[in-house]
């Protein structure tokens, strides 16, 4: 998961990038084209002092605006970095290769001395910085699958398409989730892993590629000739009525330069509405103007939607700087633990205008912003410049000191309540009190559904995915309109028990309604298309539902919110 936010005033030496934490970056051992181990060696620990300096020049004022005291003490503490580098080269029990002075260089001194200033700052070698700066883009040139490994009974391991993006050439050729791939180019896929696939399927624009599946049912493995396209990534990934009148959409992240025109295009296609469900479960966010612009939908020119205060740049405020026309229905915006970051300052702005009724679970907390510095060789520095506050003055981000990395991404708890905790009051436009110095406080709060464990054993086996290829071998297709009837979960029973994976009727019959809705969703996903077995899991949903429940309430915090407006407007215009 990304915890991103974007700096948008980046000067000659910054890139407008967000930043991810070491605790979910991908791994890798540095640029692998030095011509030489000596080379390698010295770019190393040039790079190293150099961001060592930057960091150093940032930390104690602006870069070059040190006093000579404050220089002569980074000097000292280079010198004593050289010197341990140079014993441990010199003397270390074993020969040390590339790969491991690399590995010490950018797994561990470099991410070790930025994760003593804060959890998000980080550094990216080469090919995680390109990685990055794709994702950004929204879209990449290639065939259009998202693929996963997965074992096999023999103790092996093969890429497994999990789904193929709608309208892209895996989807027009009809490939379908589940299939192996086996061949690319005629070269076996034996050994390689997720990222050695990805990287053979993607290529020029309008280039040809060859690809082997094999697919259950099939009699030999199908081949197909796919065309590389320009592919999109979507970031509102789900967009429907899941009610008569009732919008939900699903925003996945902030993290492509598209994501407020897809909302806006989504709520467009929706017509009218008489209420929305905003879901940001999940959402880690991404770049600062896609949460700028999605929140200005929602509120009135001029209002501000968030603040970021740093020591070294000026303060930014950033306001609604267009006339939104999605101001006359009601708003629940979905969270919980694991929205973050620009869907923090979505949620936070909505609430501070009492504009939407949050509900859910506390969110991540992540309110510091990160500007990215673009350094030599393809590499970049993720750098904490800024924290972010509410309309309000709410600061987002909570505590993290003291705590580990993953003790701060994986092991929190729940949010402490304010009158134990003593965390920062702020009232919202229409003098409701909320919370600060923790993420986002709901207005009313819904525990997110948890798994039994039969159901988390499915998932583990991924039994529900392998079962829709064996029903499909066997069945061929559904029907429109499709339902998962006793026949279906008499032969998914029959499924489990040819997999040796062992259940009571207890545990079937607790998580029944689970099942079903999730046997049909994968059907459907593979008959129809991804978007349509979401919409069959999210219209089950027991939050999405909970969420509907709150649309009058929601509707009372809107009139109530311009009662409150009316009231200070007449005020005003008497004095």
């Amino acid at each position: 998961m990304y915890f991103w936010e974007q700096i948008l005033q980046a000067g000659p030496h910054k890139l407008q990038y967000p930043a991810e934490p070491e605790a979910n970056r991908r791994q890798t051992r540095g640029p692998r084209y030095m011509a030489t181990r000596t080379r390698r060696s010295l770019f190393s620990l040039i790079l190293f002092l150099a961001i060592s300096a930057l960091v150093g020049s940032l930390v104690n004022g602006r870069v070059n605006a040190q006093s000579a005291g404050d220089e002569s003490t980074m000097r000292d503490s280079l010198h004593d970095f050289t010197n341990v580098y140079s014993i441990v080269e010199k003397n270390y029990a074993t020969p040390m290769d590339q790969d491991e002075i690399d590995k010490a260089i950018y797994d561990g001194a470099i991410p070790g001395m930025l994760h003593e200033l804060d959890p998000h700052s980080n550094f990216y070698d080469p090919k995680a910085y390109a990685q990055m700066r794709e994702d950004n883009q929204g879209h990449y040139y290639g065939v259009g699958m998202s693929i996963q490994q997965m074992p096999t009974p023999d103790g092996k391991f093969v890429i497994v398409v999990n789904a193929p993006f709608e309208g892209t050439p895996s989807f027009k050729a009809g490939i379908k989730p589940g299939d192996i791939i086996n061949q690319i180019e005629g070269k076996s896929t034996e050994g390689m892993t997720t990222a050695d696939v990805a990287s053979h399927l993607k290529g020029p624009l309008g280039t040809h590629v060859q690809v082997t599946m094999l697919r259950e049912g099939a009699d030999k493995p199908l081949v197909f000739d796919l065309v590389r396209d320009n592919i999109p990534h979507p970031t509102v990934d789900l967009a429907f009525l899941v009610k008569p009148g009732i919008g939900y959409v699903h925003i996945e992240s902030f993290s492509s330069e598209t994501t407020s025109h897809e909302f806006e295009q989504a709520l467009k296609n929706m017509g009218a509405l008489k209420g929305l469900i905003l879901d940001l479960r999940g959402n880690p966010g991404g770049l600062l103007p896609e949460a700028v612009n999605i929140s200005g939908d929602f509120l009135k020119k001029g209002q501000i939607v968030v603040s970021q205060h740093g020591r070294s740049y000026p303060d930014q405020v950033y306001r609604v700087d267009h006339t939104s026309n999605l101001t006359d229905f009601p708003v629940v915006v979905l969270v919980n633990r694991n929205t973050a970051s620009a869907a923090e300052i979505v949620s936070g702005a909505l609430q501070d205008h009492d504009r939407a009724l949050i509900v859910g679970e506390t969110t991540f907390g992540k309110g510091l912003v990160q500007t990215v510095f673009n350094l030599s060789d393809g590499t970049g520095l993720a750098l904490t410049t800024y924290h972010y506050y509410t309309p309000s003055g709410r600061l987002i981000q909570r505590d993290y000191n003291g705590l580990s990395l993953y003790d701060y991404f994986f092991l929190r708890k729940s949010a402490p309540e304010p009158d134990k905790e003593g965390r920062e009051v702020k009232l919202t436009d229409s003098g409701r009190t909320v919370y600060g110095g923790g993420g986002i406080t709901p207005d009313e709060k819904y525990a997110s559904t948890k798994l039994t464990h039969f159901e988390v054993t499915l998932l583990q086996h991924s039994a529900i995915f392998n079962f829709t290829k064996h029903y499909f071998a066997v069945h061929k297709s559904i029907p429109e309109g499709f339902d998962v009837d006793d026949a279906v979960v008499a032969e998914f029973k029959q499924f489990l028990k040819s997999k040796s994976i062992d259940y009571t009727d207890a545990d079937f019959s607790g998580s029944l309604d689970w099942v079903k809705v999730n046997i049909k969703s994968s059907l459907y996903k593979t008959q129809f298309g991804q978007t349509r077995g979401m919409e069959v899991t999210a219209a089950w949903d027991p939050e999405v539902n909970k969420a509907i429940t709150y649309l009058p309430e929601a509707q009372a915090l809107q009139d109530h919110a311009t009662k409150v407006e009316a009231q200070k407007q007449t005020a005003m215009n008497n004095n």
